[in-house]
């Protein structure tokens, strides 16, 4: 078997997931999932993990794995899917990548950044900034120390406490010195990014978000949160748990909750075609047609 991976990526609620289970069973291959909250085994109706059906069918990688204790980081991601693609290639499967975390699949497709680190600093800023509570100091911080990274990161906490452990070391942008830095894929892929009509997209979402509610997504929720999802390092940003929680406690009603994940949902899509478009080079974006994703991977042999 050749080494190329097929890597399908795009929005929530874009369709990739089927696609890539039925390039899958057309190419012999295993799926390992790039999305940051189908990490979490208590989130699996809110964060839209493959059913077990899905997963007899096909085997999957890197979903419910982790406690909602634990925290989801790159660079945790990036060995453990390492380490499932050398695992699928070693039983003679092809690899198939298939998420919408931006960030994940860009560190895995073209490494982590070399930048300087210090493990004792890290922990006194996870320690200073990484709650909730300690959001608004960061913001007033880096906006200030890097507000390039600010301007770029300011809806990622993650990624401005690196920024700011970055610019502390060197006393310059980290944007400034992921410029320098050369990009080149450490995987032979055939990258694809699944995109559909904004307004198709926006059906969609709201489709799939009331199935998932009358799928037990509300209980989902009041159990995660009895487990302690709101206070978890990472879990706690999954898409539309907050919402449901507040709808639990009679904030709103059925209708308002489904306007509301819907429209949080939507805006999320939208900063991930952003992302894909101007972060991935080597992907090209295409309509959801199977025929179109296998007839590309056939072209690329050789």
């Amino acid at each position: 078997m050749d080494d190329r991976i097929l890597v399908i990526a795009g929005a929530t609620a874009s369709g990739k997931s089927s696609l890539a289970l039925k390039a899958a069973e057309t190419l012999d291959g295993e799926i390992v999932s790039v999305d940051s909250m189908q990490l979490y085994r208590d989130l699996p109706i809110g964060t839209a993990q493959p059913s077990p059906a899905e997963k007899k069918a096909v085997a999957h990688h890197l979903t419910g794995i982790y406690e909602l204790s634990e925290r989801s980081e790159v660079f945790r991601y990036c060995s453990e899917a390492d380490a499932a693609i050398a695992d699928i290639r070693k039983r003679g499967k092809r690899p198939i990548l298939c998420g919408g975390t931006g960030l994940y699949l860009k560190a895995l497709l073209y490494g982590l950044d070399d930048l300087p680190g210090n493990r004792e600093l890290r922990a006194e800023l996870d320690a200073e900034y990484d709650s909730p509570e300690g959001e608004k100091a960061l913001h007033e911080r880096i906006s200030i120390l890097d507000p390039a990274a600010f301007e770029k990161w300011h809806s990622c906490r993650r990624r401005l406490i690196r920024a700011l452990e970055v610019f502390l070391i060197t006393g310059r942008s980290i944007i400034e010195l992921q410029q320098g830095q050369r990009q080149k894929l450490r995987y032979n892929t055939v990258s694809l990014v699944i995109e559909r009509d904004s307004d198709i997209m926006k059906k969609r979402i709201a489709d799939r978000a009331g199935k998932m509610l009358d799928s037990g997504w509300i209980e989902e929720t009041a159990l995660a949160v009895s487990k302690g999802l709101f206070t978890s390092p990472t879990a706690h940003q999954a898409l539309g748990y907050r919402q449901i929680y507040e709808f639990i406690n009679g904030q709103y009603d059925r209708k308002t909750l489904l306007e509301k994940i819907s429209t949080a949902t939507w805006q999320y899509a939208r900063r991930q075609r952003t992302w894909f478009r101007h972060q991935h080079p080597e992907a090209q974006i295409i309509e959801p047609d199977i025929g179109r994703i296998l007839q590309i991977f056939k072209k690329t042999a050789g």
